[in-house]
């Protein structure tokens, strides 16, 4: 009885024992199907290879899956060329492919969408014949018409190309500056300042634009508003992509969009008439957006030093250091010795007092040796927070440089720099936008010749230094250097500028022997003439900045200028 009741018992317990195993043993089974499942060809496996190169423009790895006959007949340079040719004949953006399908008659083929910049997504089939390497293994027996999907043996992929008509610029208030093929213009002879030229790409666009589909020699923004907005304006080409004679696709041309820019048309001719064709540049901004009004002449195109305009940066720069102290004065001298150096006041002129009247005097003797205290870090930073060394943000725009700190020198160079000497060198367009970060609490704004375009705001200098600094340039202007750029009832606040050219006091400053010496001091054309100015000073609504390349001195001859531009912008305002 005993054994009859146990032997139920040791069934279930070698069952339980045996559950295991059979478990492994299915589990042995189903993943031998499913490693069958996922075998897959080795032609397949190839394919899939070659055009996950290709997606990713891999050609190396691509011709490396040649045949040896392909390899030798096509070389991997040429090979690379053809793919380049038929991409660009193409515009392709993006090459996708999908699974390989399975092989026959000796060739597999593969669906792959291209993505092209004229022609849309083209969906096209690539069939690859298969050779065999030195090994045995598959390999790609590859032929020219491979280079794009729907080219049969011996044709050629080719485009025709038709260009829309470029659309038009607009000022601030619609009016035409450029328009139609002709590139007329509602403005005449004032739209040349600003519209800027059209004509055949230069060799480093040349790249850029095939890409994009545009023929050799077609007309391209040069410069001006027509560089600035070339990809607007220009709209898409169409054509007809064609395998030998035989299109493949086609499109009609799309055209660019009108740009209302933010060019006022009356500041922009009171800037024209100001310059009057003198050699130099203007500027005119809208302070609390960055909206550039007006640009004549080499208003950001030519950087020449600040002279004494770049003082706005040195004490803004100082009094945010603690360097200079508000309520601080200075001894009444006609110069100031660094390393051994007298650097003069314009003129040999005596000046000095308080912080306000030796920035309304432009004091060299006060600001050389305040920027030296300051140190060549400290003032590089500050002219690199008001924006020197930094991308303009407008196409063709020069950028306004400052040496780094180490390689400006010593106390004399540093000193130098502090007073727009040396080696900084800046364009009116940014002196401009320096003028607005101070009216504008600090904040300094990136400009913008787009009507509408949200701009940043980046701080230059904390709200309380420029409010000092505001009050300074104010006193410029009702009793200082600048007092020929006031205007009744206007309340105008700026900084003149006037940088030697020729007997520029450097880090190297004593001339070599046998050099030329330097002209006579009342010599215009040694000096570069700038006033940088904004207004009305509480709530400014223009920045200007004027520049009058070898023309005197700034208070002299670029204050009256700016005068002019700045009557114009608040008549209108």
């Amino acid at each position: 009885m005993a054994e009859s009741r146990s032997s139920p018992l040791r069934r279930r317990t070698r069952l339980r024992r045996l559950i295991p195993l059979l478990v492994l043993a299915v589990g042995a089974f189903a993943g031998g199907l499913v490693a069958g499942g996922r075998h897959e060809p080795s032609e397949r496996r190839l394919a899939a290879r070659f055009v996950v190169a290709w997606e990713r423009g891999d050609y190396a790895s691509m011709h490396a899956m040649l045949t040896p006959q392909a390899r030798e007949q096509w070389p991997l340079q040429r090979f690379a060329r053809a793919y380049r040719r038929a991409h660009a004949t193409a515009t392709v953006a993006r090459v996708r492919a999908a699974r390989p399908r399975t092989a026959r008659d000796d060739t597999i083929a593969v669906p792959v969408d291209v993505r092209t910049r004229i022609f849309g997504d083209l969906r096209t089939t690539v069939t690859l014949p298969l050779g065999e390497r030195d090994d045995g293994q598959p390999a790609v027996a590859w032929q020219p018409h491979l280079v794009f999907g729907g080219l049969r043996a011996g044709e050629k992929l080719g485009r025709n190309t038709r260009l829309p008509e470029r659309a038009t610029i607009e000022a601030r208030d619609g009016t035409r500056i450029a328009y139609g093929e002709s590139r007329l213009s509602d403005l005449d002879a004032l739209a040349s300042e600003i519209a800027g030229r059209v004509g055949p790409a230069p060799p480093e666009r040349a790249a850029e634009l095939a890409a994009q589909g545009v023929p050799d020699g077609a007309p391209v923004g040069l410069t001006g508003l027509e560089r600035e907005f070339d990809g607007r304006l220009a709209g898409t080409p169409g054509g007809q992509l064609l395998a030998g004679t035989r299109v493949l696709a086609s499109t009609t041309p799309r055209p660019g969009r009108n740009v209302r820019t933010t060019i006022d048309p009356e500041i922009q001719r009171a800037a024209v008439e100001a310059l009057a064709g003198r050699y130099g540049g203007i500027a005119a901004v809208r302070p609390r957006n960055g909206e550039v009004l007006a640009l004549a002449g080499v208003a950001f195109s030519a950087p020449q030093p600040p002279g004494s305009v770049f003082k706005i940066i040195t004490l803004a720069g100082a009094l945010e250091a603690g360097v200079v102290k508000r309520n601080e004065s200075f001894p009444v001298q006609t110069s100031a010795t660094l390393e051994g150096v007298e650097l003069e006041n314009a003129h040999g002129e005596s000046c000095g007092g308080s912080l306000i009247a030796s920035f309304a005097h432009s004091c060299n003797s006060v600001f050389a040796p305040m920027g030296a205290e300051l140190g060549a870090e400290r003032l590089v930073a500050a002219a690199e927070r008001f924006g020197f060394n930094e991308d303009p943000h407008l196409a063709g725009a020069a950028r306004s440089t400052i040496p780094a700190a180490s390689e400006i020198g010593d106390d004399l160079a540093v000193g130098s720099t502090a007073i727009g000497q040396g080696k900084v060198l800046t364009t009116p367009l940014q002196m401009a936008l320096v003028a607005s970060a101070i009216g504008q609490g600090g904040l300094r704004p990136r400009p913008t010749l787009l009507k509408g375009e949200k701009t940043e705001l980046t701080r230059a200098t904390p709200e309380r230094v420029a409010r000092y600094v505001l009050r300074s340039m104010r006193a410029v202007v009702t009793g200082g250097t600048g007092v020929g750029a006031a205007i009744p009832g206007v309340k105008v606040a700026g900084k003149t500028g006037t940088a030697e050219l020729r007997s520029t006091v450097n880090d190297d400053p004593v001339p070599p022997e046998g050099s030329e010496q330097p002209p006579p001091e009342d010599d215009p054309t040694d000096t570069d003439a700038w006033f940088a100015a904004l207004a009305p000073s509480g709530h400014p609504r223009v920045a200007v900045c004027v520049l009058l390349i070898a023309q005197g001195a700034g208070g002299e001859t670029a204050a009256p200028v700016a005068r002019q531009v700045i009557q114009a912008a608040v008549r209108g305002a």
